[in-house]
């Protein structure tokens, strides 16, 4: 029940309950009490519109691969974290130790962020790729 809950919030989630519970043929207080547990436990953390962000002034998006100085990497990902046009934070294996992914307003924006992120002590390298074009962008879970 709680899949079918959040399948329904994700086409639209300005539904009141009613209109929930009509669609996957459930009471009221089901519904309500079933959403109320899913946002007490963390698995439902908002409700948010989903933006073009090309028609709010980002323009580019990029993805920026990070090598951190040893026993460094939660403290420079929780200053990061910090930075309203970051998207996503990752730990990740391979030859790097982190990735930002960053939307950004213009090539400028994007510059000074990069050379921001090499004046922060622990950061030793970056590799930063421009994204050229989104064929998919989804923060929906598709259950």
């Amino acid at each position: 029940m709680d899949k079918q809950i959040i399948r329904v919030l994700n086409k639209d989630a300005r539904l009141s309950f009613r209109e929930i519970a009509q669609i996957i043929h459930l009471s009221v207080g089901t519904v309500s009490h079933r959403i109320k547990r899913m946002e007490d436990n963390g698995i439902i953390k908002g409700y948010i519109p989903v933006v073009d962000v090309e028609k709010v002034g980002f323009d580019f998006r990029a993805i920026i691969y990070l090598n951190i100085s040893k026993g460094k990497l939660r403290f420079i990902e929780e200053k990061i974290v910090e930075y309203p046009n970051v998207v996503g934070v990752y730990d990740v294996t391979g030859d790097y130790d982190a990735v930002i992914i960053g939307r950004f307003e213009n090539r400028d924006h994007l510059n000074r962020f990069v050379k921001e992120l090499h004046t922060m002590k622990y950061i030793e390298r970056t590799n930063t790729s421009i994204v050229l074009n989104t064929f998919k962008e989804n923060i929906l879970v598709d259950l």
